[in-house]
């Protein structure tokens, strides 16, 4: 093997290695433990099955036809795991849905499947020709999918600064994009190409998400100087107004375990300036505060939707148990769910 081919070789397998290594440590180690590190860690790990496969046919034009099916098959579950993981992100939830178990589990049934009825080594045209163009188109259509779940800020990316999740999940949208592009190009170009372009956007992504960190450090500690002073009223109605937009914009309080610190990292705040202007300002708590934005979604559902199960109210408006939700109603509106819901009925007869 020549240098130039050793070099190639060595830097594509090494994305590879640490893509397997990342997905392995977003399935077991990863903190915290969110539904979104575990789509991610399947992402990682189909990527780096689809990239293994590339480099040893790469090298090994005679690897066998199982081998190439199996990367193939993988390909097929890239943009399913990419979409998924940016749901979890924009709407973060406590386990997997259903619905999502499901279609994982469609997919990768209808890819075994039709690995079973047309195995590669039996119908070598067909997988490289109809079968790996309805895959990459697949790829494609879950790209923009996600594109279009993210689409709020991808809007504001030239108007403000992105927080250190965000970075996340741009870096890995753009990342599966770049080496869709390389593999549906790789045509006209080199079939390895989508194998360096993976390694590059890996290393990259790991560049790039380091320096926002390190970066948000230094703003930490920016911030800490002026821990002790006090907020004034002008600053204070600004940075209510600034909360405000972000918890009902991006529905944050839908998150049944949204933390001070979760919230404060979103907004790149210190947790005590947001506790101060609760407190101080708001007269409240944050538990309280947080809560008064699930409680102005619920009476919204209660009118719009009277007969729907108070479960799922509280579930969907971001409440752990309906017991809570109970009690948080009950002290911010001095009256039950259902009573609310009946006399909104009586507010509007119908006629």
């Amino acid at each position: 093997m020549m240098l130039d081919n050793q070099f190639i070789f060595f830097f594509s397998a090494l994305g590879a290695f640490n893509s397997l290594l990342l997905s392995i440590y977003f399935f077991v180690l990863g903190k915290p433990r969110q539904v979104s590190n575990y789509f991610l860690g399947g992402l990682l790990f189909v990527l780096s099955i689809r990239i293994w496969k590339s480099v040893f046919f790469y090298f090994n034009p005679e690897l066998s036809k199982v081998y190439l099916q199996i990367g193939l098959s993988a390909c097929f579950l890239i943009g399913p795991f990419l979409y998924l993981y940016v749901k979890a992100m924009v709407s973060p939830i406590k386990s997997i849905g259903f619905k999502d178990l499901l279609l994982l589990g469609l997919l990768a049934i209808f890819i075994t499947v039709i690995g079973v009825l047309y195995p590669y080594a039996s119908y070598p045209e067909l997988w490289g020709g109809y079968f790996y163009k309805a895959i990459n188109y697949q790829w494609f259509l879950f790209i923009v999918a996600s594109v279009f779940l993210f689409r709020n800020q991808f809007s504001i990316l030239i108007k403000k600064e992105l927080s250190y999740q965000e970075v996340w999940v741009v870096s890995v949208i753009s990342g599966v994009f770049i080496i869709w592009v390389a593999y549906y190009t790789s045509y006209y170009t080199s079939y390895i190409i989508g194998a360096i372009s993976f390694s590059f956007v890996l290393y990259l992504s790991i560049l790039l998400i380091y320096n926002k960190r390190k970066k948000s450090f230094k703003l930490e500690e920016k911030k800490e100087k002026y821990a002790n002073q006090k907020i004034d009223e002008e600053t204070a109605n600004k940075l209510i107004n600034e909360i405000d937009a972000v918890l009902r914009t991006e529905a944050l309080y839908r998150n049944p375990n949204l933390t001070l610190v979760q919230l404060a990292k979103k907004l790149h705040m210190r947790p005590h300036i947001i506790s101060q202007v609760v407190n101080d300002h708001l007269k409240t708590n944050f538990p309280l505060f947080i809560n008064s934005y699930r409680i102005d979604e619920a009476k919204q559902r209660l009118q719009t939707s009277p007969n729907l199960k108070m479960e799922i109210i509280a579930e969907e408006c971001g409440f752990n148990s309906t017991s809570t939700f109970y009690a948080a109603f009950k002290k911010l509106e001095q009256t039950t769910p259902a009573k609310y819901a009946k006399s909104q009925l009586i507010k509007t007869p119908d006629v």
